[in-house]
């Protein structure tokens, strides 16, 4: 990424072992460096681990160390809510394992945790037990101190509490999330109980009011200070606290943005055997109002890459640019043998492009015009790879956006490559505050969701509404809602639509796969499947709910109908057998 985060904290913190004889408290923190800090932010992170379990000392290590480390492992498309969540269950399940193994699961690995992640102009918090998490925000009135956190405790007693939650003492985690707007100079208090419960609230918020006063506030003294009022008040227990100031925060005017995305000048209007940066222009592949792809040629070694370059047209759109730099960035975090790969090196780069592998093959438009007919089975086999890379995609919180034809190559023995990531939505990356309102180049609208036009959140269904378009029309040559489709303006233009069965075109596709395209095909979302391996196993596997029943006898596809009609009938032909005995 291009743009850097303009994030500054300030950061103290003690921890010690009071009057106990060992510290079963555990604190930290990490600030990384760009780009990290722009994409993950920072982490500051308190535990306490449970005096009455056995291992509890051990437990508050392992959370802070184990969540410092794993939450910058975690992709940096996820967003901060995501990378946290799945680290907490890992780790939960991990101590909640390890504890099975003592008298009990309470008395094993036991621990309270306050996390807080600063990334952009939000403080992500999650939070378990009674430790807690303030904050105080200087004020002409001396200071608004608040507790964002609530204890998961209960009192049995004057003098005595248990807790109601915690990690590692059952396998299911119930983690509080809590995400506030940050401001510079706000001060965030961290501490464990053996502080917060031996300070009077209105002492604790007169201590940080003081130290805000000063030019440049000492946060590692106040902690020590506050530990030891902590003890001098007569606390029985491990005293740990932090501070972290906030001294900057992301806010570029326009004219920094500009700057940072603007290193490198747009290429020019570039033609055959032209050279950039040891790259020889060798044919033009594609070219729109928004970029331009080459096939070039490494001029060393002669190897064949696709280099792709920014519009002209955009050369002053800031918005334009950020999505540009961001498609490689994207294409560079995907493992997929059906995501095109990002080519790097380390030559200097003197324009705005970027190089991938070049696939030999035809795009999905071509080839069908080339396979008018084609089989079932290989329409199959072709969506099942796209879906493959699609959802590789997916586990990046990434969705493409522009599956369509023209952005999906098929290489030898029918292999399937995904390209072009303008369109994408990244959800760790919508969480990056920027002065500009960022651009959103929804794909092509033939083959887009209804949500995309009827300007409604997008999801991984809408992805594969995208794909099931596409599949529709490999096998019938056509759309499944007719060229209307393409002029719907609103939710009743649409819900007027009708699908077309794809076997009224080609008798050779079955009922149950029809079905199958009929529900990955709904206007609504929430008609939709809920996964994309739902829609593939129904492709792969018929399903009876849209299987053609005409053929099936009436006892096996409604028996209760059929037992019905049967009594009914002998019950008429006793009638007439009496009536005619009678008569």
């Amino acid at each position: 990424m291009h743009l850097t985060s303009g994030l500054s904290v300030s950061v103290g913190q003690v921890s010690n072992k009071g009057l106990k004889h060992q510290n079963e408290d555990s604190v930290g923190f990490y600030i990384p460096e760009e780009p990290v800090l722009t994409v993950k932010g920072m982490v500051a992170i308190v535990a306490d681990g449970v005096s009455s379990a056995e291992a509890g000392k051990e437990a508050s290590e392992t959370c802070v160390k184990n969540f410092l480390s794993d939450y910058f492992s975690t992709p940096d498309s996820w967003t901060v809510k995501t990378s946290a969540q799945r680290i907490l269950t890992a780790l939960n399940r991990w101590l909640y394992g390890q504890g099975i193994g003592y008298h009990s699961a309470e008395h094993g690995y036991i621990s309270t945790l306050s996390a807080m992640v600063i990334k952009s102009r939000i403080a992500h918090i999650f939070h378990i037990g009674d430790s807690r998490v303030y904050r105080f925000r200087a004020s002409d009135k001396g200071g608004d101190f608040e507790q964002i956190t609530h204890d998961h405790s209960a009192r049995v007693s004057k003098d005595s509490t248990y807790l109601t939650r915690a990690m590692g003492m059952d396998l299911m985690l119930d983690v509080d999330y809590y995400s506030e707007e940050v401001r510079v100079g706000d001060l965030f208090f961290l501490s464990t109980d053996g502080v917060h419960d031996f300070i009077k609230r209105g002492h604790i918020k007169q201590v940080l009011s003081d130290l805000m006063r000063h030019d440049k506030p000492d946060l590692q003294a106040c902690c020590e200070n506050l530990n030891s009022l902590a003890l001098s008040n007569e606390s029985d227990d491990n005293v740990s606290c932090q501070l972290i100031l906030v001294d900057e925060l992301p806010d570029p005017n326009a004219d920094d943005t500009y700057v940072k995305l603007s290193d490198l000048p747009f290429p020019p209007f570039l033609s055959s055997s032209m050279i950039i940066d040891g790259y020889r222009i060798l044919s033009e592949l594609h070219a729109s109002n928004r970029s331009q792809v080459y096939l070039v040629e490494d001029v060393k070694t002669q190897h064949k890459y696709v280099m792709k370059t920014p519009s002209l047209n955009y050369d002053e759109d800031i918005a334009y640019k950020e999505r540009f730099v961001m498609e490689p960035w994207i294409a560079g975090r995907i493992s997929s043998n059906h995501v095109v790969k990002i080519y790097e090196d380390d030559r200097p780069q003197n324009f705005l492009y970027y190089v991938c592998e070049f696939v030999e093959g035809q795009v999905l438009s071509e080839w069908m015009k080339e396979n008018p007919k084609p089989s079932v089975d290989r329409v199959v086999n072709i969506i099942r790879q796209v879906v493959k890379g699609v959802r590789a995609l997916h586990r990046k919180e990434t969705l493409h956006q522009d599956i369509k034809p023209d952005n999906i190559i098929i290489g030898q023995d029918d292999h399937v490559t995904l390209i072009d990531f303008g369109s994408c939505y990244i959800s760790g990356v919508a969480e990056i505050e920027t002065a500009f309102e960022r651009d959103i180049a929804l794909g092509t609208e033939t083959y887009g969701a209804p949500e995309y036009k009827l300007r409604r959140r997008s999801s991984l269904k809408s992805d594969m509404f995208s794909i099931s378009f596409v599949m529709y029309e490999m096998l019938t040559g056509d759309f499944p809602y007719g060229e209307k489709f393409d002029d719907c303006q609103s939710t009743n233009d649409f819900y007027r639509l009708d699908y077309r069965p794809a076997r009224d075109i080609n008798p050779m596709v079955p009922a149950w796969m029809d079905g199958t395209l009929k529900k990955a095909l709904q206007i609504s979302p929430d008609l939709r499947y809920d996964a994309l391996s739902e829609f593939v196993y129904d492709l792969e596997h018929p399903n009876t709910e849209f299987m053609d029943k005409s053929h099936i006898p009436i006892s096996q596809r409604n028996p209760l109908l059929f037992w019905q009609g049967a009594s009914a009938l002998l019950f008429a032909l006793q009638m007439i057998t009496l009536w005619l005995w009678l008569g």
